[in-house]
Order: structure tokens, then sequence, then C-alpha cells
């Protein structure tokens, strides 16, 4: 092996097996940003083709709906490549789905079953995402570790 060649620790750790925690949670974010898209692109195709009550906000509804789905989509491609940049996303992803689930909960509609779901989710990814196996799979350090 050349010096160019040379495994790093993080990728010596890359090559172990990836936890399953781990997987569960990009596979969430990945969830929560493909909803995102389909959202966005169904407030879009309405905005374009329906009578909607405001042309101008439908469209742009969806455009931020879809802009919004690349945060989380992004966050779940580095978990799943164990970059220890991907969790501070996807948390952010988690935290901000919070409220939202809060709102369609307080809803007198078909809106409270997908709010359930969206708090699950929510909850779920973030347990998942402050486990110890999985920050340590991502090769985060906590405070402890860096004084040594």
């Amino acid at each position: 092996m050349s010096s160019d060649q040379k495994p790093t620790p993080v990728a010596a750790e890359e090559a172990g097996p990836r936890p399953g925690r781990l997987t569960a949670a990009a596979a969430l974010a990945a969830l929560e940003g493909l909803a995102l898209v389909v959202g966005g692109a169904w407030m879009l195709v309405g905005g374009l083709t329906g009578h909607p009550d405001d042309r101008t906000s439908a469209i742009t509804g969806g455009i931020t709906l879809i802009v919004l789905a690349l945060l989380p989509l992004l966050a779940a491609r580095g978990l799943i490549g164990r970059r220890g940049w991907s969790r501070g996303p996807a948390v952010i992803t988690q935290i901000m789905a919070l409220p939202v689930a809060y709102n369609l909960l307080q809803a007198d509609s078909v809106a409270i079953p997908a709010g359930i779901v969206l708090g699950v989710v929510a909850v779920t990814a973030l347990v998942l995402l402050v486990n110890p196996a999985t920050t340590q799979a991502l090769g985060i350090r906590g405070p402890r570790s860096a004084e040594k």
C-alpha cells in the first residue's frame, strides 16, 4: 500500500458493518425527504393545473417544500455514507418536524393521523440519531474524548 492509499481511522471504521440504528435513521430521514418532495410536487401541480384560491402561493409553497426536501435527503445520504456532518442536518430535520406534527394533531380533520405518524417518525429518528452506537459509527467524539 502506498502512502497515498494509507487508510484513515474513519476509513477503517467504515470497513466494519453499518449499525442497524444508523441505517434506520437514514431511512427515516429519506422517507421524510421523499414525503416533502411528493407534497411539494402535489402543491406545485395543483397550483399550475388546478384552480387554487391563490395560484402564486400554491406554486411558491410547492417549490419551497421541494427545496426543503434537500435537507433530509442530503442528511440521509450522509448517514448512509457514515459522514459525521450528516447527523446535524438530520437532527435539525427531526426538530423541525415536531411542531409540524403538533399542528397537524390540533386539526379537526384527516390530518390527525398524519400528525401522529410524523411525530412518531421524528421522535424515533431523534432517538436513533443520539444513540451511542450511531454516534460512534459516524466518528463523532464526545466532549470527554476531545479532552484526551
